[in-house]
């Protein structure tokens, strides 16, 4: 073992090495929260100024970890920065930034190889440097590692990579980064050492696997095998509608079979950064190994079909009521991608939108973890918004009340008696009695 390498496991060991995280969102955040939890001096590094003097002041812009939770953090020595001259301070230095796809729905790694970059301008013998952000397998020694070796230091010898895929799941308190179990692969021996033993001050099991390809493809199957079960169920959805039978039942059903069903649910399309997302990098790499990922394609058609689907819902069920879509006032229920959360990344709800003005609907909406829409990505000319009171009155103005995301704190039965015309996409009136007549699942 190189003098390097015991040095560095021995600051691991005694929780004296200060850990870097770059990227202090919705997995970054949570995963300083888990560092400084277990003794660890945090420095986390952003390019949003704004984020970092709010986390500096002791305020979270998370609502899963509240403002005590981050002035605690402070106590315990975290510190929030903009200053990526300071890379060189960090023992151990994790990558949690966004790998989102181009309009040709190729991967962007603009800020993994930004960050990379950031590192190899102040890189030092002995520093650990752990990619976690989910990409294509082969990622952290094609694209990042030539980075860092440009500084003319060598990974194994003089600095240590792994790849180490983040699981976190927004707004699972079950399911917290400190209770989930972690894969690891290191680019060589010592790198899997180091990083194996950094992970395992702060998560209940290590699984390492032999290289950072194995834990690259380890996290693009797992997000890949949801898209693809939830297309099915999506498409037996629109398949059932037609004949009439509920699909929620029939789940419901299938899953009594104690081996051999998982049960997935239909919705309004996918959201999050993951799941729509990932399954394109596989598709993507695959290409460039001459081969097709049928399975992956077509589950990305059935998924991406489903806000469409939803809007023709939406018109069909005015149009019995005598209405057209233009001119119609429709409340959209929830604009975060899943219940109970307030991360909007990659939502259906946003495509909803866009789709229901086109048609020329009056469109507002209500959630109660969003109270204002941001500004996205891919929706750049949608008009600032804020969130409606969900009042009696508001309900019964409009022509129609489309629920998209299927949020606790909605008291379903008060929304359906006091609405006209209530699309369901979450069979979340399932329990209401009264008024069933103005429910339609979509």
């Amino acid at each position: 073992m190189s003098a390097l390498l015991s040095s560095l496991l021995a600051r691991i060991g005694d929780k004296t090495a200060t850990v870097g995280i770059i990227g202090l969102g919705y997995v970054g955040l949570p995963l300083a929260r888990a560092f400084s939890n277990a003794g660890f001096r945090v420095l986390g590094f952003d390019i949003d100024t704004a984020k970092v003097q709010k986390l500096n002041a002791g305020k979270s812009f998370i609502k899963q970890i509240p403002d005590a939770t981050v002035a605690e953090m402070r106590a315990k020595g975290f510190e929030a920065t903009d200053r990526f001259d300071r890379l060189d301070e960090p023992d151990a230095i994790l990558i949690c930034v966004p790998t989102p796809l181009t309009e040709a729905r190729e991967p962007d790694l603009t800020y993994v190889v930004n960050s990379a970059n950031a590192i190899a301008g102040r890189l030092r013998p002995g520093q650990l440097v752990i990619l976690e952000s989910t990409t294509y397998p082969s990622t952290t020694r094609n694209v990042m590692l030539p980075v860092l070796e440009r500084t003319g230091l060598t990974a194994g010898a003089d600095f240590f990579v792994a790849f180490s895929p983040e699981r976190e799941d927004p707004g699972n308190p079950t399911h917290s980064v400190s209770h989930i179990p972690k894969v690891v692969g290191g680019l060589d021996d010592g790198s899997g050492d180091a990083a194996c033993a950094l992970y395992t001050a702060i998560v209940p099991k290590v699984v390492r696997v032999s290289t950072p390809e194995v834990a690259e493809a380890c996290k693009i199957l797992e997000n890949t095998y949801r898209a693809i079960n939830i297309a099915l169920v999506n498409e037996m959805k629109v398949l059932y509608d037609r004949m009439g039978i509920d699909v929620w039942e029939v789940i419901d059903a299938a899953k009594t079979k104690p081996f051999g069903f998982q049960a997935f649910y239909p919705g309004p399309g996918l959201g999050g950064h993951c799941i729509p997302l990932d399954p394109f990098y596989l598709s993507w790499i695959a290409r460039h190994h001459g081969m097709t990922t049928r399975f992956i394609e077509l589950a990305g058609e059935v998924n991406t079909a489903m806000p469409g689907y939803v809007i023709t819902k939406v018109a069909d069920a005015l149009n019995d009521a005598g209405k057209a879509v233009r001119g119609s006032k429709v409340a959209l229920l929830g604009m975060a991608y899943k219940k109970d959360i307030d991360d909007p990344r990659e939502s259906p709800s946003f495509e909803l939108l866009d789709l229901l003005l086109k048609k020329g609907a009056s469109v507002t909406y209500n959630d109660p973890h969003i109270p204002s829409l941001p500004r996205m990505r891919h929706w750049p000319h949608l008009e600032p918004m804020q969130s409606q009171p969900l009042t009696p009155e508001y309900l019964a103005a409009q022509d129609c009340v489309l629920i998209a995301t299927d949020h606790t704190a909605y008291d379903y039965d008060f929304i359906v008696r006091h609405s006209k015309l209530v699309i369901d996409t979450r069979n979340a009136t399932k329990t209401v009695s009264s008024g069933r007549e103005k429910v339609v699942r979509a």
